[in-house]
């Protein structure tokens, strides 16, 4: 039977290595683990911005669907719904279709296409056409109230801009500040809501 030579360092320079060895070992498994981890980290954060982009990408189509009726024919749209006709499809229009949709047994999608348009007894064509001569009125008014120009002010200060709004029918219509400081297109989307609600009656003298 072999007898181990007590005096000998070999015996403890061997466990030594041994030690060493299962150490080292064990750090390189530790660092296979944490690669592991990071990349399954990684993946799962690409993975969610993936699907918040996609989230955007599905939100920002919905939306433009939903605004394929623009300009004054929103506002006919929502005269025709029976809400504030303010020329915006926002969320407040997209309902207010949804709920007509609902009611008359309509694809429920809040967007105001060809049968959702029908059913309201709207069509692409009659909302062109209405379009197109409540432009031509505007125009016409504008002209005779101010030369067209949207910084117009009356002799007395109390009528101004394009379609010479008082300082009550402009903050009436959701206008602030001075109407004739306001940008043209804002008097014009204001004005075309005036005459949407009250027709040429705001213009006596210029309809």
């Amino acid at each position: 039977m072999p007898t181990t030579d007590l005096s000998s360092s070999d015996p403890w320079l061997a466990s030594t290595r041994r030690s060493r060895s299962r150490r080292a070992e064990a750090a390189r498994v530790m660092r296979r683990l944490r690669c592991r981890r990071s990349a399954v980290a990684v993946l799962g954060a690409s993975l969610a911005l993936a699907g918040g982009a996609m989230a955007q990408s599905s939100s920002t189509g919905g939306a433009a669907a939903a605004s394929s009726v623009r300009g004054s024919d929103v506002a006919a749209l929502q005269r025709a719904l029976g809400i504030p006709a303010d020329g915006v499809y926002g969320p407040q229009t997209r309902r207010a279709v949804k709920r007509f949709q609902r009611s008359h047994g309509l694809v429920v999608d809040g967007v105001a296409g060809p049968q959702t348009l029908r059913a309201l007894g709207l069509s692409a064509t009659s909302t062109a056409r209405r379009s197109t001569s409540a432009g031509s009125l505007l125009e016409r008014i504008a002209q005779c109230e101010s030369g067209g120009n949207p910084t117009a002010v009356s002799a007395d200060g109390r009528y101004r801009g394009k379609y010479q709004f008082s300082r009550a029918t402009w903050r009436a219509m959701g206008g602030t500040g001075d109407p004739a400081a306001a940008p043209e297109s804002v008097q014009d989307a204001l004005a075309a809501n005036l005459l949407a609600a009250r027709g040429t009656s705001p213009w006596p003298n210029c309809a």
